[in-house]
């Protein structure tokens, strides 16, 4: 469906600006007036990491007149295989001041808006209420819904974009218009079984792909050409470089979104099992340590189990880990391979997926198991800084 331009044309372009945008001004859908309304556009991007980086530097390019930043985290060298508005002498920078000396570089016109903060239920509508326009890149589901919810009580439309691996995904929504989020996933995922970028990797260029169709639907709403995704989902598979375009329809039926609820426990972070089987066989890595070097003076005897998936094992370890992924313990095959007369110790990369194997283990009478939190990122961390990071 087309729509009217969601942004009224600023006044007038500078000479400057001219001669920066005659490509898009050449281009009779766009011409001068869409151009205007570009400047005049005020367009927030949530996160400037994998998708937020592209984004970004073509929303600027493209001559978006104010843009807004939402992110609190520092760049850290695993982000730059993919989070190309970052470079190497960024590490350790804020990466929203990082992104705004990159989008400067790429556009000097830009007015650029730092909001160095988690988004949360007490601040997102007094952001969100600046802009006329969101883009979602955020890779975790209680941010995703709490976007969409805020977005639905303004009655803003945002543009939404995911990724994993090889596959990324893309739609438009504006409860005005057509569907929101809660009709493509009206329940988050179990805990535990969507891996998140972290967990499962992704291909660096995979974000170009999908953070540049981002930006071609966020031009097409400020200057209302085309027809956007509304109602549409666009999977993209790079190993077999395919586009799929699947129809999403309103559901007639849901409650309608009138506040922000707490996301966090919407989504949960680990099962209730898991919760509830972690609340009291949790180890901290420096007991673990202790641990290892009682077991190496044959004062104590466990086995300590990786329930990471191969490749991850490759990339760094626990001295002294068995690898037994955690996909084995929920079919159960991996209970066959714990020894019954020792105490189990399971550890993943940060203590989620070794929180949802614990509770396979308990359920299956092993009541002394515990599990490792903060897994093998805090043991590299604070243990051995010798190993990578990932």
């Amino acid at each position: 469906m087309s729509l009217p331009p969601l942004v009224e044309p600023a006044a007038e372009l500078t000479v400057d600006e001219v001669r920066r945008y005659s490509r898009h001004l050449i281009i009779p859908d766009v011409g001068m007036a869409g151009q205007k309304r570009l400047k005049n556009a005020k367009v927030l991007v949530v996160g400037a990491g994998g998708l937020g980086s592209p984004a970004l530097l073509y929303l600027a390019a493209a001559g978006v007149g104010t843009l807004g930043i939402v992110e609190f985290d520092e760049v850290d060298e695993s982000n730059l295989q993919r989070q190309i508005i970052h470079g190497q002498s960024d590490v350790g920078r804020s990466k929203a001041q990082s992104a705004r000396d990159s989008v400067k570089e790429v556009n000097p016109y830009v007015n650029v808006i730092l909001h160095e903060t988690r988004l949360d239920n007490d601040n997102v509508l007094d952001i969100f209420s600046g802009y006329d326009l969101i883009l979602d890149g955020t890779d975790n589901f209680a941010t995703r819904y709490l976007v969409n919810d805020a977005a639905v009580i303004l009655g803003k439309p945002y543009v939404w974009g995911s990724i994993y691996r090889f596959e990324g995904q893309v739609s438009v929504f504006w409860e005005k218009y057509g569907p929101q989020y809660r009709d493509l996933y009206p329940e988050a995922p179990p805990p535990g079984m969507v891996p998140s970028c972290a967990e499962g990797g992704v291909l660096g260029v995979l974000c170009a792909s999908i953070g540049s169709i981002m930006v071609n639907e966020a031009i097409k709403l400020i200057t209302g050409i085309g027809e956007p995704l509304i109602g549409r989902l666009m999977v993209y598979d790079a190993l077999e470089m395919n586009y799929t375009t699947l129809k999403i329809r309103k559901d007639p039926n849901a409650e309608p979104i009138t506040e922000l609820i707490d996301y966090e426990a919407f989504c949960g972070t680990v099962s209730d099992e898991a919760a509830e089987a972690a609340a009291d066989a949790t180890i901290s890595v420096k007991q673990l340590k202790e641990w290892l070097d009682a077991r190496e003076r044959g004062e104590r005897d466990f086995v300590l189990v990786d329930v990471r998936e191969p490749n991850e094992y490759e990339i760094n370890r626990i001295p002294g880990a068995v690898l037994i992924p955690k996909g084995d313990f929920l079919t159960g095959e991996a209970l066959e391979q714990l020894p019954q007369d020792k105490q189990v110790v399971l550890h993943c990369k940060t203590g989620v997926r070794s929180a949802e194997a614990l509770a396979v283990v308990k359920g299956a009478g092993m009541a002394d198991a515990v599990h490792v939190g903060g897994g093998v990122s805090a043991w590299v961390n604070q243990i051995d800084p010798s190993q990578p990071a990932y």
